[in-house]
Formats: C-alpha cells, sequence, structure tokens
C-alpha cells in the first residue's frame, strides 16, 4: 500500500514538470511574437497606414540627399595630388580602407546615364602626354566620307606618322564638329548641317581619340534629338565627352583623366552662336543643349572648381570668325578671364584654319587648331602636343599637318618650316623653334 502511495507521487510529479515545462515553452514563445510585432509596428507599438509609411521613408530620403556632406561628418575632401581616388567627384563617400576607389572594371566613374565622368588613363611614366586636334566630320553626304569608304577604313585617311603620334598620346581630344543620328530634320535655313550614322562613332577609337568636345555649332544640326542621340551614343562607345549635354548641369560637366599621378580636368564651352535666338540651343536647367559661354561667368565657376580638384586644367574653347587667322573683338578678352580664372591650357576651334600661338596671363594659347579632317580643301593644319609632369607643363609643341584631298598628313623638311614660319608671323608674343616647340 505504502509503494502504491508513493508510486501516485512519483506520477503526479511527473505531471507536474511536463505542465511546467509546457507553460514556459507557451510564455516564451508569446513573449517573442510580441517583442517581434512591437518591433515591426515602431517603438511606440502603433501601426501607421502604409501610404504614411512609405511618405516617410521618402521623406527621409529627400532629407539625407540634401544633407551638406560636412554635415555629416565627413573629413575636408583632399584637393589635387593629394586626392588618391576620385569618387569625391561623383559624391560617393569613400569608407577608408576600402579597396573600391569608386571606379568600375573599365577604370570609369560614370553617372546615372552611363556618361563618363572620370577616366583612369595609365601612362609609361610620371609624365602624361596631351595631343589636340581641330575639327573632323564624319557625314555620309560629304566628300570626306565618300573618299573614306574608297579608301576602305579611316586610317587610310591620315599618315602613318600621323597616326603613331595619336596613338602614342595618353589623352587625344579634338572637336566633333556634328551630330550621331538617323533622326530629325535640319535646322531651317541652316547654311550647312551635320550627321553622321551612329555606327560610325567607333572610328574615333580606330584613330586613338580618347575624349571629344560637343561644344560647337554643329552639336544641334538636326534637333534636340540629333544632340540626344549624339550624348547617347559616345556613352554607348564609352567616349568620354564635354560642351553639351541633357541640361546645362550635364552640358558644363568637366570630365577628369587620372593619368598616372595626375589629374587633369578637361572643360569645353561655346560663344558660337551669335544669334538671337541661336540655331544650336543652349542648355538650361532642364532641356539639353551646348554650354553657351558668351561671357565669363558662366564659365569661371567650372573652372575654378576643376582648379580645385585637379592638377591641371584645359580649357578647349569654340570661339573666333572662320576663314581668317585673325582674331575677333571678343577672343583675347576672353582668353585674359579664362586664364585669370585657372586655366593651364586654352586651345580654341570654330575658324577652320590656324590662328597665332599666345602667352596670356602666363597660359600656353593656340586660338585656332583649324580643320583636322574634315573636307577636301588643301588646308594647313597642326598637332599641338604638350607634356605634363607633376601639374606643370614641360613643353608645348606645334606639330605642322596639311589637309588636302580628305588626307591629313605631318609635314616635314621645307613644308613643315613653311608653316613654322607663318605661325611665327601671327604670333609675335612667343618663339617656335624648327622642331615646333614653342616658348611662352
Amino acid at each position: 500500500m505504502g509503494k502504491k502511495k508513493s508510486k501516485k507521487k512519483k506520477n503526479s510529479g511527473r505531471n507536474f514538470g511536463r505542465a511546467f515545462l509546457v507553460t514556459l515553452f507557451v510564455t516564451l514563445f508569446a513573449g517573442t511574437a510580441a517583442l517581434f510585432l512591437v518591433m515591426s509596428l515602431g517603438v511606440e507599438g502603433e501601426t501607421k497606414p502604409e501610404a504614411e509609411r512609405e511618405e516617410i521613408s521618402e521623406i527621409a530620403e529627400v532629407e539625407k540627399e540634401d544633407i551638406p556632406e560636412k554635415a555629416v561628418g565627413k573629413e575636408p575632401e583632399p584637393k589635387k595630388a593629394e586626392m588618391t581616388g576620385v569618387s569625391e567627384i561623383s559624391g560617393e563617400e569613400k569608407v577608408p580602407g576600402e579597396e573600391d576607389d569608386g571606379f568600375d572594371e573599365s577604370g570609369c566613374i560614370r553617372n546615372e546615364n552611363g556618361r563618363i565622368l572620370v577616366k583612369r588613363q595609365e601612362t609609361g611614366n610620371d609624365e602624361a602626354i596631351l595631343l589636340f586636334a581641330g575639327d573632323i566630320l564624319f557625314d555620309d553626304s560629304y566628300t570626306v566620307m565618300v573618299t573614306m569608304r574608297k579608301r576602305g577604313s579611316i586610317r587610310a585617311c591620315f599618315s602613318e606618322e600621323t597616326l603613331r603620334e595619336m596613338e602614342e598620346a595618353d589623352i587625344f581630344m579634338l572637336n566633333n564638329e556634328f551630330t550621331y543620328t538617323d533622326r530629325g530634320e535640319p535646322t531651317p535655313e541652316k547654311a550647312y548641317t551635320f550627321r553622321a550614322k551612329p555606327e560610325s562613332a567607333a572610328m574615333l577609337h580606330e584613330l586613338g581619340v580618347d575624349i571629344v568636345s560637343l561644344a560647337n555649332n554643329h552639336a544641334y544640326d538636326y534637333g534636340e534629338i540629333s544632340l540626344l542621340d549624339s550624348l547617347a551614343t559616345l556613352e554607348g562607345i564609352d567616349m568620354p565627352y564635354v560642351g553639351a549635354g541633357r541640361n546645362l548641369a550635364d552640358a558644363s560637366e568637366t570630365v577628369y583623366f587620372q593619368a598616372g599621378n595626375q589629374k587633369i580636368a578637361f572643360i569645353s564651352g561655346t560663344q558660337i552662336e551669335r544669334l538671337t535666338p541661336p540655331d544650336t540651343k543652349g542648355a538650361t536647367e532642364t532641356a539639353p543643349g551646348v554650354f553657351r559661354c558668351l561671357t565669363e561667368k558662366e564659365i569661371f565657376d567650372k573652372i575654378a572648381e576643376a582648379k580645385e580638384n585637379s592638377d591641371f586644367v584645359v580649357v578647349y574653347i569654340h570661339w573666333g570668325t572662320e576663314k581668317t587667322d585673325q582674331l575677333d573683338w571678343a577672343q583675347p578678352g576672353m582668353a585674359k578671364s579664362l586664364a585669370q580664372a585657372g586655366a593651364d591650357l586654352i586651345i580654341g576651334d570654330h575658324p577652320h584654319v590656324l590662328q597665332p600661338l599666345a602667352n596670356v596671363e602666363g597660359v600656353p594659347t593656340i586660338y585656332s587648331l583649324g580643320n583636322y579632317w574634315f573636307n577636301s580643301s588643301t588646308l594647313n593644319t597642326c598637332l599641338v602636343k604638350v607634356k605634363v609632369k607633376d601639374g606643370e607643363m614641360q613643353s608645348f609643341q606645334f606639330l605642322p599637318a596639311r589637309q588636302s584631298n580628305c588626307y591629313t598628313q605631318l609635314l616635314s623638311d621645307a613644308e613643315k618650316e613653311a608653316v613654322l614660319e607663318y605661325m611665327r608671323s601671327i604670333s609675335g608674343t612667343v618663339k617656335i623653334d624648327a622642331e615646333g616647340y614653342v616658348t611662352f
């Protein structure tokens, strides 16, 4: 009997233990569920309508973007050669010790449209070779392209020596004096309107071109759509451009090259046309167009910004009067203002012929490069070769060339000397030696 009582007591203890464990498990489960619910609803435990929560989220994102950099505890931006990457330019915050410096796999930093804003360019040493040429044209309706197709390739339109200079340069820049489009209508009553098939843009790479200027009076020849197509075409082949864009901020954008240990800035603007209204639309805050710089103020801030963020600033400007080596009333004053604003090199185009070399406030300047490969006319032209090291120009060389019968070649011997002598005659403030090296 005692054993029976003892067994009942033992069973009763087991039942109690089981009940306790079940109760404990249920309590813990309920507590966890409650905690999860509170967290999901917010600290106060109040649910908000779905629309209200989404609105709050959007406001938070906007406010985050509007906070000035220094207000979120960033260190001051490094300047010039101190900048180890260029993520500062793109607005991306770089985490200390992070390997990602903002460049993509192709060595570029881009905007949301795929436009290249910064490009890493390998150089053989600490010296960067910059090369500049004037106007080119890829319009199938003109003699240059008809001739090119007969010859079989764009490279057949340049001499071997000329091609070698273009290929060996670290950064080669020229003026893209036309649109890339199959759409649009020509500007009414405009004497010359140019457009090229979008696929022809690949020829830029065949020529070793690294960046083009769109700040000219033909960037809008077939209307707004032609400019937008040009932008998309160049972005599609990874060709950096300056001087035009989808709005004013885009059109005035500076493009940077990280060339070895130097950062080199490229800015482009146009003073052409002075019509009211102009055939070539200037970009506005909301509309596409070119970067129009009829006065100094439009470009001053961009030069100052580039000066802060780079070691060397190139300004490539569309100005002057066509078919004359005489400067117009605006060029000298504008050049002086560009120099005072911080430009380290001024390169001009538009007149289609060569114009003087000059020392402008200590800044090397060529007022016009002339045509490069533009038509069948016989014209003297050039390549300008500038070597930069540690943010300082080491040399400036004027390489005489000639465009003739849709073929461009560097000159030698007597023909070379004749062009050099011509440049000496119109460039009274500089010295040019027998190899084209210029002392400013």
